[in-house]
């Protein structure tokens, strides 16, 4: 279930896609879609939420979002390379003009001594702003990790809607 500081986080992100004209598309592997679910939970978010993608397979992301294949090989499917392909062909997919994109390991299995458990990397673009990526750090189960995801993806967008220059 989606939590109230979500809810409210959600809200913020709605005022401020709203205030500044933006529609806004979502790329999510390792959230499978959590953050959509968290966004269109808001009434009339048809507004400014043009569409989310569940990219859980590589072929899912090389298909459907047009990220390089050369960047799974050479980075892996979790990386800020690949996140950055999501964010970019998220945003050209639709009418959006900004997007965010999520790709991690939330476990329990997966992990590697390079890349463990809770590692999630993450992208957002703005037709108007330079393309930004992260990778972060989470800790906890499946569910946690996932959790804290979706809210480093709100603040994102938070940060980038309040810095827009619309």
């Amino acid at each position: 279930m989606v939590n109230d500081e979500l809810r409210a986080l959600a809200a913020e992100v709605a005022t401020q896609l709203i205030a500044h004209k933006q529609v806004l598309t979502l790329a999510e592997s390792c959230t499978g879609g959590l953050v959509s679910a968290v966004l269109t939970e808001i009434p009339g978010s048809s507004e400014w939420f043009d569409s989310g993608f569940v990219v859980y397979s590589n072929q899912a992301k090389l298909d459907m979002l047009n990220v390089k294949d050369y960047n799974i090989d050479m980075f892996g499917a979790v990386s800020e390379e690949v996140a950055a392909d999501m964010a970019v062909g998220a945003l050209f997919q639709g009418r959006a003009t900004i997007s965010a994109s999520i790709t991690g390991i939330a476990g329990p299995t997966g992990g590697t001594e390079q890349k463990p458990v809770g590692t999630v990397c993450f992208g957002w673009a703005d037709i108007n702003q330079p393309l930004i990526t992260t990778t972060k750090h989470f800790t906890g189960n499946r569910a946690e990790i996932r959790e804290q995801a979706t809210k480093a993806c709100l603040d994102g967008l938070l940060s980038l809607t309040i810095n827009s220059d619309l």
